[in-house]
């Protein structure tokens, strides 16, 4: 898997494990239409790749991911075929991550917010840096927070804790994250991709029919969840768009920016 001049993804291999790395650091990584369709093409081409034992995800410059794009609020409101888009591409996301063979290691190097907090939940294993810290604000920002993180965190963590930080958008401070169970390590930040390749080196010396199938088994309670409850949430998300609370979040960010 090369690496296009023009992407969005920065694809380094280390031996057998890919470094993956979501690279639109002037926009702390947030996803746009390009970054979905780069993002879908490597886990596709992944599969056809047995040379490959792990990944290790991050992301350039300060921030993991700060998930979707505030620009993109007035066309989802108004364009019900951009909006039917992108709710696709977010069911392709968690789909194709929890599918993918080879373990997932996380290396949340900033902030994770919103889809970026999902995304550092659908992997296999999460190192975060001291510095950094998750939050999944949907409902601040009026809007369900349906594209995952109510399938994983569950999972992750306590219902109760779930409901607590996802219906409140909090911030989960890199310490608090580990020991709530959104994450498995704190290291300092600038080791942070260090100590996830380290372990994903680890994990791809394993025997990998053993590795690989015990992850996808492990799976299985995520991908049931997701049956159950995935596609409610992204079309009750779908209907956060027609709400006037969410017509007026647009202003509001452009009224704090100027104050």
């Amino acid at each position: 898997m090369e690496e296009p001049t023009d992407s969005v993804l920065g694809i380094q291999r280390d031996g057998a494990v890919t470094i993956l790395t979501l690279d639109r650091p002037d926009h702390l990584n947030a996803f746009d239409e390009a970054l979905h369709h780069a993002f879908a093409r490597f886990w596709v081409d992944l599969d056809y790749d047995d040379s490959v034992r792990a990944v290790v995800l991050t992301g350039a410059g300060r921030a993991f991911c700060a998930g979707g794009s505030i620009d993109d609020f007035d066309l989802f409101r108004t364009d019900l075929a951009a909006r039917a888009t992108t709710m696709r591409s977010a069911r392709r996301l968690v789909d194709e991550m929890l599918n993918v063979r080879v373990p997932v290691v996380a290396a949340v190097n900033g902030p994770a917010v919103g889809l970026g907090a999902t995304l550092a939940s659908l992997c296999d294993v999460v190192f975060i840096a001291d510095t950094a810290h998750l939050a999944d604000p949907h409902v601040a920002v009026a809007l369900v927070a349906g594209d995952g993180g109510a399938i994983t965190w569950p999972h992750h963590t306590s219902l109760l804790k779930a409901k607590q930080y996802l219906l409140t958008g909090d911030r989960v401070p890199a310490e608090e994250a580990v020991a709530i169970g959104l994450a498995n390590f704190v290291v300092p930040a600038a080791d942070v991709v260090a100590s996830a390749t380290a372990f994903a080196h680890r994990l791809a010396a394993l025997p990998p029919q053993a590795v690989q199938d015990t992850k996808m088994v492990l799976n299985q309670h995520l991908r049931r969840s997701a049956v159950a409850a995935l596609g409610y949430g992204l079309a009750a998300e779908t209907h956060s768009h027609d709400t006037p609370e969410y017509a007026a979040v647009p202003e509001q960010f452009r009224a704090r920016n100027r104050g």
